[in-house]
């Protein structure tokens, strides 16, 4: 979901350079006390067989099958509650902090916001190098969630980062100089934006993007590793028949779409999760929602739209299509399939079966043969209200009455933000079970009368946004259906083994060790331990900062470590403000790392920032202008300033019910037309006119004086 600026200049078309000295900052740190000199050293060979190595977190999932589980047990149920700090990194920064590190022969790598690249003592937490690929401030608004990264890829020497503004960096592992980079933005498309990890496949560097919200095109590209030359592009889903398709998957998903869906840009983006298989050189693509999400602005008259929320099996040397399986034909409620993707052999009906494994955001789980795409299983893990059940004959969802609410508004379960989101699962080999970040969240879908799409603009829905946070009764009545819990889910039998609440969603990734221990961290600022055999919370440790990302297990010299990434972001936390407002801890992006009888003391809690009085000017507006404005926020402020005009918690983010800016109208619509520089405010330009401006403007004063008379009551 949501950010905004559309004047980012991008030079020239898919682009190959050598080091440009300009286009990054390296900083060096202290040197390198435990580790190897071969930094970064991971062959084709260790990559496959990394399960011998258990010392070592290999990528952002552990190992290719990306289970995110560690044989390590020298932590484990039995001693868990001496864990402590033992070393604490902070990166400077207070934004989204969405990474997984990766650890190779004692250095860790991991990625901060903004792309920023560090390189770090595993044993002792010292910075053994940086790398900035500085990116504008302004273009900090051009995506859907913030500019949070979720890892790196580390293969032969060589430390592989997507940034945020669509380049693909290869760094040298051992100093953070720069090899090559490329510009992965074949169409100049000033809305896409990288925030997911890439995937090393067999000499191969592979990466997608976001963006869909805003028209942009999915598509996946393969590039060689050593020096960045393009190998493959796989498209997620067809473009203009005019001028002719990429391959004959493109020419039959277009069989699936009606009506000029290229004018829209379609989607299907792969933002987020891929797999690759290296024993049958295969990748595969989790793809994303339609562009916009409603199909009957996209698609009138219906179809699959191939090959939007998918799994898809692309030949990982050639990009060639293998097969797909469709998690939700026809997708219209942003329910992605990008989520984590797990590869894993069960014994199905007495025979072993090598499957891949999903809980996307549409509710159900999958487990698919990971050869054939034969779909083995599918079923709910939480409230699901648009489809009854999965038919086992077609493999297609049974939608319920009404579901698409083409016949008038919908309460429906999951939300756009998803039964389960990004955050990572895990996998266990000792008790069969699945971990899943659960969350349950209602939302009214209903269509907009009269909607015209902007590809590249504004955010594109063909939707109405709904009020829940300025209407109080709907507020009270909604807020009792949202739950957050960790699920134990049972692939083989799909059913939940156990579950443990949360007060809140947007709960962390999870890990698993053989030491029979989950871990995940809360936006609340906690981080625990449970038995993962039973789901009984066996340890706590009160970080006092938000947490989303999932952690790492590794050891250094004999000696175990799990590490984690604080600091919340991503759609929740600039959207959902009044969630966050009420939920999330403080902001700081640290890696807080523990082992057996750590004495670290922890740093202190950075403050929240402080948020000027309400001070609105007089409310004279009448209710058609700030509906109008209402109409035009959602479109255009929404996803960085929050729904309801309730802003979140992120540093950078104001709630504009404060700003002084309310009281005069030249002084706001300045701010809108040309934003302000070194910040996220992009310049709006023509693209709001004059009365749109003031539309909102009023709007926000409306929503200003309700935050006035809220505090009255109290």
């Amino acid at each position: 979901m949501k950010n905004e600026n559309v004047f980012w200049p991008v030079a020239g078309l898919i682009m190959f350079t050598l080091i440009v000295g300009c286009s990054q900052v390296t900083e060096q740190g202290t040197s390198l006390s435990n580790a190897s000199t071969g930094m970064g050293d991971v062959t084709d060979g260790r990559w496959k067989n990394a399960d011998r190595e258990p010392e070592n977190w290999m990528g952002i999932g552990r190992s290719y099958k990306e289970q995110r589980y560690s044989s390590l047990k020298q932590i484990n149920e039995d001693n868990v509650k001496e864990l402590g700090l033992a070393w604490v990194y902070d990166m400077g920064t207070k934004a989204g902090g969405s990474a997984t590190p990766v650890v190779v022969d004692g250095v860790m790598y991991v990625t901060g916001p903004w792309s920023v690249v560090y390189a770090l003592d595993a044993d002792t937490g010292e910075q053994l190098w940086s790398y900035d690929p500085r990116v504008n401030p302004e273009d900090g608004a051009r995506g859907c969630c913030g500019v949070t990264n979720r890892g790196v890829a580390v293969y032969e020497g060589k430390v592989y980062v997507g940034v945020f503004d669509a380049r693909l960096v290869a760094l040298d592992a051992r100093d953070g100089n720069v090899v090559w980079e490329v510009n992965t933005n074949e169409d100049n498309n000033e809305r896409r934006t990288i925030t997911g990890a890439p995937r090393v496949a067999n000499g191969r560097v592979i990466i997608g993007h976001g963006g869909a919200e805003f028209g942009v095109r999915g598509y996946v590209t393969a590039y060689d590793a050593g020096n960045g030359e393009q190998l493959w592009r796989f498209y997620t889903v067809p473009g203009n028949p005019e001028n002719g398709f990429e391959n004959e998957a493109m020419e039959k998903a277009a069989e699936t779409w009606t009506g000029e869906w290229w004018a829209h840009g379609g989607g299907g983006t792969a933002w987020d999760s891929m797999v690759y298989d290296p024993t049958s050189d295969v990748i595969y693509l989790g793809t994303g929602n339609g562009s916009p999400w409603n199909r009957r602005v996209r698609s009138p008259q219906g179809g699959d739209n191939l090959y939007l929320s998918s799994i898809v099996a692309i030949n990982a040397k050639t990009g060639k299509y293998l097969w797909h399986y469709q998690t939700t034909p026809g997708e219209s409620w942003d329910y992605t399939a990008t989520q984590h993707l797990i590869l894993a052999s069960l014994e199905i009906d007495g025979t072993s079966r090598e499957v891949i494994m999903q809980a996307p955001k549409n509710g159900f789980f999958y487990v698919l043969d990971r050869h054939t795409g034969e779909l083995l299983s599918a079923e709910k893990f939480t409230k699901v209200t648009w489809a009854t059940h999965v038919d086992m004959k077609t493999g297609r969802p049974v939608e319920t009455e009404n579901a698409r609410y083409g016949q008038g508004p919908q309460l429906a379960f999951p939300s756009p933000f998803g039964a389960h989101n990004w955050h990572p699962m895990s996998f266990s080999r000792d008790t069969g079970l699945v971990y899943i970040p659960h969350q349950q969240v209602p939302w009214v879908y209903s269509e907009e009368e009269d909607y015209e799409a902007k590809p590249g603009t504004v955010f594109n829905l063909g939707l109405k946004w709904p009020d829940f946070p300025e209407d109080p009764e709907v507020l009270e009545q909604v807020l009792p259906m949202i739950k957050g819990s960790l699920i134990a889910w049972d692939p083989v039998n799909q059913k939940k083994a156990w579950e443990v609440d949360y007060p809140t969603i947007w709960n962390g990734g999870t890990v698993v060790s053989a030491g029979n221990l989950v871990f995940q961290g809360t936006p609340t600022g906690q981080l625990y331990a449970y038995k993962a055999d039973t789901g009984e919370r066996i340890w706590s440790y009160d970080i006092g900062i938000g947490i989303v990302a999932a952690p790492a297990i590794y050891s250094v010299n004999g000696e175990q470590y799990l590490s984690v990434l604080t600091g919340v972001g991503g759609a929740l936390s600039r959207i959902a403000g009044p969630f966050a407002a009420a939920y999330q801890a403080r902001h700081s992006n640290r890696l807080y790392t523990f082992k057996l009888g750590g004495t670290t003391t922890a740093p202190s809690i950075p403050d929240r920032r402080p948020v000027p009085p309400l001070n609105p000017p007089p409310f004279k507006a009448e209710s058609e202008t700030v509906n109008a404005g209402r109409d035009l926020y959602n479109r255009s402020c929404m996803r960085c300033h929050g729904e309801g005009a309730i802003a979140g918690l992120m540093e950078d983010i104001p709630d504009l019910r404060h700003s002084p800016l309310l009281h005069s109208s030249s002084g706001f619509g300045h701010t809108v037309v040309n934003g302000r520089d070194g910040t996220y405010m992009p310049g709006f330009g023509s693209q709001l006119s004059g009365s749109d401006i003031e539309q909102i403007r009023a709007y926000l004063i409306k929503r200003a004086h309700d935050a006035l008379d809220a505090q009255g009551e109290k």
